[in-house]
């Protein structure tokens, strides 16, 4: 089991959450001007990387907010700003 910081309501439980897949995916500038090739790309394919990846997450058990937050996916250890690890 996961423990996962909540940014307003501390450190809380996985289940409490919905994972909200990779963060940071800019939407297009001008989607009509895209192709189906291009917006399936955009709409289904993701990183995939091992190691460290930004996610956003959302806390449906709790202050309903979403955020962001980097995870190493080989080890599942949430990765804080100032180097600090959460097991």
């Amino acid at each position: 089991m996961m423990l996962i910081p909540c940014p307003w309501c501390g450190p809380r439980n996985e289940t409490e959450f919905h994972y909200g897949g990779q963060a940071d995916v800019a939407y297009p500038a001008d989607p009509q001007a895209v192709s189906d090739v291009d917006w399936a790309r955009f709409l289904f394919y993701r990183a995939n990387p091992k190691g460290a990846f930004a996610e956003r997450w959302n806390h449906q058990a709790g202050c309903r907010r979403w955020f962001t937050l980097r995870r190493d996916t080989r080890t599942n250890e949430i990765l804080h700003d100032d180097g600090a690890v959460t097991r």
